[in-house]
């Protein structure tokens, strides 16, 4: 007799099926797609469009957009091109983001299934650790571990995923702390499952909806955090990105605006689009909210 390898009872259409309807739905949902989509391919493709190397100085400095051909936004305060940093650094920016962001949800998710599964002495134990990290402050934590090592991107993105996995790992816990006395997870522990296999296979599944919408807004954090350690000087100076723009040009935001402002708003941009995603995927994975 094979083990109950079912998460929950089908009924009617599938849950992820009626979820991607009503976020087709969602004007904001798709909005920020489609935002987030454009800002990739930006980011991605347009090094290969747009080849001037960010590091090069190519006019005088803080040349204002339209005054240089060859710089059509401008030049910060050593004439580099604002576009190619544009072009170049979204790339860094969204490695940043996303890989913070999968660290993020992994310790989160770790701790929190762990802690909400087995509960007793396992829940106490990592809950504790989760509160210490907690009321540590976020980017003074960073700082220090960014400081300690050489900073580069690996390190920075490493960093912010260690401080900004708490509010994930409690959310995962009251998920599985909900799932684990529902009828089917008690079915998969009568017959023998294995607790991996449940939580796996059983659990984890019927819980990542939320966990889905916290991770969206969780990579525009990451972003926010990576411009605030690079305004703050500790960026990767060998890696151009919207964050190291802001910084290497803070101190010249009132006589050259473009050279902050600009990386500014894609910045803007990119955390909106990830923001309008995740509220789409709240809606639709709500069915109180996707019946308004």
């Amino acid at each position: 007799m094979s083990v109950i390898e079912t998460t929950a009872p089908p009924k009617g259409q599938h849950p992820l099926m009626e979820a991607s309807r009503a976020f087709r739905q969602s004007w904001a949902g798709m909005f920020g797609l489609v935002l987030l989509i454009g800002i990739m391919l930006f980011a991605f493709a347009g090094p290969y469009i747009y080849a001037v190397d960010p590091f090069e100085i190519i006019w005088a400095p803080f040349t204002a957009p339209g005054g240089a051909e060859n710089a059509p936004l401008g030049t910060d305060h050593l004439g580099r091109d604002i576009l190619a940093g544009l072009v170049h650094g979204g790339a860094a920016t969204l490695y940043v983001g996303l890989s913070a962001g999968a660290i993020t949800m992994t310790i989160g998710i770790l701790v929190g299934s762990l802690a909400g599964y087995y509960g007793g002495g396992i829940d106490e134990t990592l809950m504790r650790v989760t509160e210490f990290f907690q009321v540590l402050p976020a980017l003074l934590f960073a700082m220090v571990l960014v400081t300690l090592f050489t900073p580069s991107i690996v390190v920075v993105s490493i960093a912010i995923g260690i401080v900004s996995w708490p509010t994930t790992a409690r959310l995962t816990r009251a998920e599985f702390m909900r799932i684990r006395n529902l009828e089917y997870v008690k079915a998969a522990q009568s017959v023998g499952s294995r607790n991996n296999r449940i939580i796996l296979r059983v659990i984890l599944p019927n819980a990542l909806a939320p966990l889905i919408v916290s991770a969206t807004f969780t990579v525009g954090v990451a972003i926010l955090f990576e411009a605030g350690l690079s305004f703050l000087g500790l960026g990767d100076p060998n890696a151009f990105s919207w964050g190291l723009m802001i910084g290497s040009g803070r101190d010249y935001i009132l006589d050259a605006w473009w050279v902050v402002t600009l990386p500014g708003v894609f910045i803007f941009l990119t955390v909106l689009g990830f923001s309008l995603i995740g509220d789409g995927l709240n809606d639709a994975f709500n069915p109180r909210l996707r019946e308004r």
